[in-house]
């Protein structure tokens, strides 16, 4: 096995000797002849050698992708640009295994010129090839549906689908409607309104859609102008509407800025295996289009690929792309007919802050949407974020949470959460009475508890976890980490301290914390499992104090004893739930004397209570 393992490498090590030192596409195939992975290259012999040649740099998913392949297949293209767009168009073909996959947006709407006579103008969902004229897509229907408002409100056109070819309009075949009588379309079906008049209308909409409004309404005050001066004031009045038909659903888009025209800006936000991209479209200083799009990687890829991928998915599907485009780190690759820019200032990066914001929301927005729908699914993703974050060797599958409580020193107790698969193992919390340490010293209360915790696991021969999390900073996470060591546990357990303040990570021997992206799955994962331990600590020490009062307001009663004092902290847990006890209860439980004494004792405090409060 391991020969075949061998000779299989050399083969295609020596396939990638003789591949060309030009611009092109590869594709890689298992034994069975599928493609499994289809990548670009300026230089396909320097690309693919990466994969062969330096292994220890390969990720561990990449590593199982090369195993698999047998046959390495390339072809040549002239540019850059043309590597680009063949790799996007096989891998729609093909979609291999191992490919960054477009998770499709055909749920979005569309705004759809018909290629037909007398075009229609209408939104769908569905996006054929047919010669039609598509704009969008849009994030929203109820954008969409805004934007067909306007275009009927501005414009006559119909709304059937008569089949309005010459010989059936030259022989009157068809009769006008209700639309045209209420003065919604001016029956082209009839011969009452000639094509030419109906196409104008279209290359008005056609610039509507397109976001340049500003040449529709110069056009339009041109004609009032006109009309006014010829005295056609209803006329003129019409266009008048028009204008602030217009002027008044553009005011409702965000306007940039007047000094930025037309640049489409792309930003990305990261998660685990995940990309979430956005695409804002500003268009004579107004946002006229925002879109999310979700990216998977089954493999690992450098951010700039990502970027690439999806400023072409962007230009391939919706259409050009701006003169400019805003990004936040160059692509891998060119775009010729556009000039890209990284701002550091100005109005174009408050323009890239906010396509960013929109990314990290959609993030947000799916990994919520996931944790409700595939709980399976986000437990195991926020694990590996974890592990990728904390740089764990495995998944922790199993991982502890330690917290402290104490007053002033006095009932001090600390708590010990578990969580198995992602998720509280309930049945495996445990509590500590604090037994070696006197006094307020959180550092020393938190090594008493780590070494009673794993010396008695160690005793057992229990599981131990792969991760063990302290709620506190770097003093805390040091006495943690010297039992520990104390234990010979230091290379068998990872320990890490997340502390309040700024939800900043600390690791024993880095002298630097770790700041995890607040919306990330691993730094939440954290957060949750200190805020359990915080609980689950609170509700023991609250219990541990209550308890401690009842035995010191107890005690002080003559003629009760230690078992009828057990018996009552036993039963009842509280002062005031004895008060509120039938005596006759009390009485059943330590005896009639012991219950008169009690009763005559709680009498004369809840009376001196009562002075006091007078």
């Amino acid at each position: 096995m391991e020969k075949q393992k061998e000779e299989r490498a050399n083969r295609l090590r020596e396939h990638v000797k003789i591949l060309p030192s030009q611009p092109g596409v590869y594709r890689f195939l298992d034994k069975e002849g599928n493609i499994i992975y289809i990548g670009k290259a300026k230089n396909l012999k320097n690309r693919v050698s990466q994969y062969f040649h330096s292994p220890q740099s390969l990720s561990p998913k990449t590593k199982v992708m090369t195993s698999k392949i047998e046959e390495i297949e390339h072809t040549v293209v002239e540019s850059e640009e043309d590597a680009l767009l063949l790799e996007n168009n096989l891998i729609k073909k093909f979609l291999p295994r191992y490919n960054v996959m477009l998770k499709d947006s055909k749920s979005y709407p569309w705004i759809c010129v018909r290629n037909e006579p007398f075009p229609r103008v209408l939104l769908t969902r569905k996006f054929v090839k047919d010669g039609s004229l598509y704009f969008g897509p849009y994030s929203s229907a109820s954008h969409a549906y805004s934007l067909l408002e306007l275009i009927s409100s501005l414009y006559y056109l119909r709304s059937c689908k008569l089949n309005l070819s010459e010989e059936n309009i030259r022989t009157k075949r068809y009769r006008p409607c209700l639309d045209y009588h209420l003065g919604k379309c001016k029956a082209p079906c009839a011969g009452l309104f000639k094509s030419n008049a109906y196409a104008l209308q279209i290359e008005s909409i056609k610039l509507i859609l397109k976001g340049e409004s500003g040449s529709i309404i110069r056009h339009f005050r041109e004609e009032m102008i006109k009309a006014a001066s010829s005295l056609r004031f209803e006329e003129a009045q019409r266009y008048k509407e028009k204008i602030e038909v217009i002027e008044r659903h553009y005011s409702k888009s965000m306007v940039v800025s007047q000094t930025v025209t037309n640049v489409d800006v792309f930003s990305l936000a990261f998660e685990n295996n995940l990309a979430f991209g956005n695409f804002i479209r500003v268009i004579n200083g107004s946002i006229i289009q925002s879109l999310n799009l979700e990216f998977r990687m089954p493999i690992e890829e450098e951010p700039a690929v990502i970027l690439t991928l999806f400023i072409a998915e962007i230009r391939s599907k919706y259409g050009p792309l701006s003169p400019e485009i805003i990004v936040p780190f160059r692509p891998d690759s060119n775009f010729p007919e556009c000039s890209i820019k990284i701002p550091v200032r100005g109005e174009k990066l408050k323009l890239l802050d906010l396509s960013k914001k929109n990314s990290v929301l959609f993030k947000s927005e799916k990994l919520r949407q996931e944790e409700m729908l595939r709980p399976q699914e986000h437990k195991e993703r926020a694990m590996a974020a974890l592990a990728k974050d904390l740089n764990l060797p495995d998944l922790p599958r199993h991982i502890e949470c330690f917290d402290n409580s104490n007053i002033q020193g006095k009932y001090a107790v600390a708590a010990c959460v578990v969580f198995k698969e992602g998720v509280p193992s309930k049945n495996d919390y445990r509590h500590f009475n604090i037994k070696r340490v006197v006094g307020a010293n959180d550092f020393a209360t938190m090594k008493e508890v780590v070494n009673r915790r794993y010396s008695r696991l160690l005793a057992e021969n229990s599981p131990l976890p792969q991760l063990v999390v302290i709620d506190g900073g770097r003093g805390q996470l040091n006495f943690a980490w010297e039992a520990l060591r104390e234990l010979g546990l230091e290379d068998k357990i990872r320990l890490a301290g997340i502390a309040k303040r700024m939800e900043e990570i600390f690791i024993p021997g880095d002298p630097d914390p770790l700041f995890l992206d607040k919306n990330s799955a691993s730094l939440r994962l954290i957060m949750n499992m200190r805020d359990e331990a915080h609980r689950f600590g609170i509700k023991h020490h609250r219990n541990l104090r209550s308890k401690g009062q009842i035995e010191s307001s107890i005690s002080s009663v003559k003629g009760i004893g230690k078992k009828s004092e057990q018996k009552l902290l036993t039963k009842y847990k509280s002062l005031r739930a004895i008060k509120s006890a039938a005596q006759q209860e009390i009485e059943t439980l330590i005896g009639k004397r012991a219950a008169f004494l009690l009763r005559s004792w709680l009498e004369s405090e809840s009376s001196d209570t009562r002075d006091t409060n007078l």
